[in-house]
């Protein structure tokens, strides 16, 4: 394994890890503002995890090991994902690290323990929760499918290493089919995340409950790993649809200077990213249940069309 994986290896998932709990804060922010409020600090989320982790860890009498061990794997396996999208430079390729069909399959892993650990805990909440991640999950995992397929057509690879190697530096996206996948990821990231129009974050409504209801039972330490995996997810996906559709910055090189504007780049370029996401979130809570087909479809459409361009050119 070479010099620039291993450097990699170590500095992509800390960088990670540090910055991803200031976009939750920040899409709080955005939206606090769009509704006439102050909001919280761009530091709660911070506060929020260091208070967590001195809380006392409590189990539903009910609950078998799925519970305890869940929010270990979450955390465990969103790290591995971040050895999988580069974010401060894109090392040497190493093992087969970065294959998009992997990459798929820790996240639909992730899902999956989720979804167990709601079950698990005996609630009513929690299956409820459970089973329309479950049913929502039937829904977009084909959509990211063909997603990340019309983006693998378009960067001719299938490793998002190589297909960020491809793309970094680039002022503007290297083919026009990009803005086109931009669209499919950024509705991916709005689903994955459990943003609204799909689920609402900052609820205990039993209405619109789905990823809290399944963490709803988790409490102290348990419930810190979580929300920090979440985060990291979020960056991750936030990560992917920046070096598609933005990848100015992004180093190749190991140079200390360059990975410095890289890292201070992407941090401004998924501050941006936050703020579109946090309005867009304000814009669409009002949206109806039953338009959301329709929301899932504009990506499922939008991928479908940038194949079948680039088959066809």
């Amino acid at each position: 394994m070479n010099s620039s994986f291993l450097l990699f290896a170590l500095l992509n998932p800390l960088f990670a890890l540090l910055a991803a709990p200031l976009y939750m804060a920040l899409i709080r922010k955005v939206k606090a503002y769009a509704q006439g409020r102050k909001g919280p600090g761009l530091f709660q989320a911070y506060y929020d995890l260091k208070k967590l982790m001195k809380k006392e860890t409590v189990y539903s009498p009910v609950s078998s090991w799925v519970m305890r061990f869940t929010p270990y794997l979450n955390l465990s396996t969103l790290l591995v994902c971040s050895l999988f999208v580069p974010l401060v430079f894109v090392p040497e390729p190493a093992g087969g690290l970065g294959n998009i069909i992997v990459f798929l399959y820790l996240l639909a892993l992730e899902r999956f323990f989720t979804a167990l650990g709601g079950l698990d805990a005996g609630s009513a909440f929690g299956g409820m929760g459970s089973s329309r991640s479950m049913s929502l999950a039937a829904v977009i995992e084909p959509t990211m499918v063909i997603s990340f397929a019309a983006l693998a057509f378009v960067l001719k690879s299938l490793n998002l290493h190589q297909m960020f190697t491809l793309t970094a530096g680039k002022v503007l996206p290297i083919s026009p089919t990009l803005v086109l996948v931009a669209i499919s990821l950024f509705i991916i990231l709005i689903v994955e995340t459990g943003r609204i129009p799909v689920d609402n974050p900052a609820t205990h409504l039993e209405l619109t409950m789905i990823n809290e209801a399944m963490i709803l039972e988790q409490a102290g330490k348990n419930l810190a790993l979580l929300e920090l995996a979440h985060a990291l997810k979020q960056l991750l996906l936030m990560g992917i649809l920046i070096n598609t559709i933005l990848p100015v910055g992004l180093s190749t090189e190991i140079d200390a200077g360059k990975i410095a504007v890289s890292a201070l780049l992407f941090l401004v370029k998924a501050g941006l990213l936050a703020i579109i996401i946090g309005l867009f979130e304000s814009s669409l809570a009002k949206m109806r249940l039953f338009r959301l087909p329709a929301f899932y479809v504009m990506a499922f459409f939008f991928s479908a069309i940038t194949i079948l361009i680039e088959v066809f050119a």
